[in-house]
């Protein structure tokens, strides 16, 4: 009788258990960044930040742009619609941009004080924050490939000038003679340049000289599986002397990328960008401020650096597919790709009554 007794208890202790609705979820407040599905991919990239607006360009130029943006957009949808990877998408996007003369990289990278090309690139991996770069390279056509290389086949993460070209040339990688990136319009501006240093009598450079532009070309993505990364390649400065070498080739302030947050390609006067660690400052926000990404971009980019006297911008994707695109200069060439939605810009919001 005890042992019925028994297993009668434990039959209702049974039945009781099974009936009894689980324990609620935690609920986590959301931030703003949370608050949207992520999109199954998201491109994002820039041609620069500096000085082009609408008063120093004309219709057909600002269409050459936004098409050759557009297309430059297509190689990285392409790449991550077929479930390709973020860094895939990243430096075939790059690529095609260093190729294109129409950009401050690769094929149209802006002269040296002495008449040369300089190139400097990274990328970084947002799965595991392996990171590649190259500085100060004078022969390799695409730099961007390099710094992949150097991510995945070195132990290091930022090579320079000689090395980095032997370096390149020991994987496979084309180079070029420096000639291969002289463009006509470059080399005139660096003359111009010239000029007015002599007449000024300056015997080190102005970096506050209006005529200064800031270019690069940058991209960051975030593919199917929800990993990110960043990649940004750039020729430097107009009339740069002493193997200046900017913000692009420097993981964390030209370029970041991180799975938990976001992918960040700077674009600006590269030695603030450096000082103040602009793209993984956005990162750092996010990640111990739980700032939302456009915050974060924002706080830095029309904040904290035009406080400090630097001009540029960034674009980036975070880990939910938002994109920011902030800039403090007159116009920045960028554009995003997300399923069924595209937008390319080269100037302010205002300019295109929004």
């Amino acid at each position: 009788m005890k042992n019925s007794t028994y297993l009668l208890f434990l039959f209702i202790l049974l039945v009781h258990s099974q009936c009894q609705p689980p324990n609620p979820p935690e609920v986590k407040e959301k931030t703003a960044s949370e608050n949207v599905e992520r999109p199954a991919y998201t491109i994002v990239i820039h041609g620069g930040a500096g000085s082009v607006s609408p008063g120093n360009t004309d219709a057909a130029r600002e269409k050459m742009y936004t098409d050759t943006l557009n297309y430059a957009l297509n190689i990285g949808e392409e790449i991550l619609k077929n479930g390709g990877s973020a860094l895939d998408a990243v430096e075939a996007t790059i690529v095609f941009m260093e190729n294109c003369s129409l950009f401050n990289s690769g094929k149209g990278a802006v002269f040296t004080h002495d008449g040369t090309n300089e190139l400097d690139a990274s990328v970084m991996n947002g799965k595991d924050q392996t990171a590649g770069a190259v500085g100060g390279v004078k022969t390799i056509k695409n730099p961007i490939k390099a710094a992949r290389a150097v991510m995945e086949k070195s132990p290091h993460v930022l090579l320079t000038r000689e090395g980095a070209e032997e370096f390149a040339r020991d994987n496979g990688l084309e180079t070029v003679d420096n000639s291969y990136f002289f463009t006509q319009n470059n080399y005139d501006y660096l003359q111009k340049i010239l000029e007015k240093e002599k007449k000024k009598m300056q015997g080190s450079l102005d970096f506050t000289h209006p005529d200064w532009k800031y270019g690069t070309v940058g991209c960051a993505a975030l593919d199917k599986n929800g990993n990110l990364a960043a990649g940004t390649s750039t020729g430097g400065m107009t009339n740069k002397r002493w193997s200046r070498i900017g913000d692009s080739p420097i993981i964390g302030a030209g370029t970041y990328a991180d799975n938990a947050t976001c992918a960040v390609s700077s674009t600006g006067h590269g030695e603030f960008f450096i000082r103040y660690a602009v793209a993984y400052d956005i990162a750092a926000r996010m990640m111990y401020g739980e700032a939302a990404f456009q915050d974060a971009a924002n706080e830095v980019i029309n904040k904290k650096l035009v406080e400090k006297g630097g001009a540029g911008g960034i674009i980036g994707v975070d880990k939910y597919g938002n994109v920011a695109m902030p800039f403090n200069t007159a116009g920045m060439f960028r554009g995003y790709a997300k399923p069924d939605e595209r937008v390319v810009k080269m100037f302010p919001d205002a300019h295109y009554g929004e």
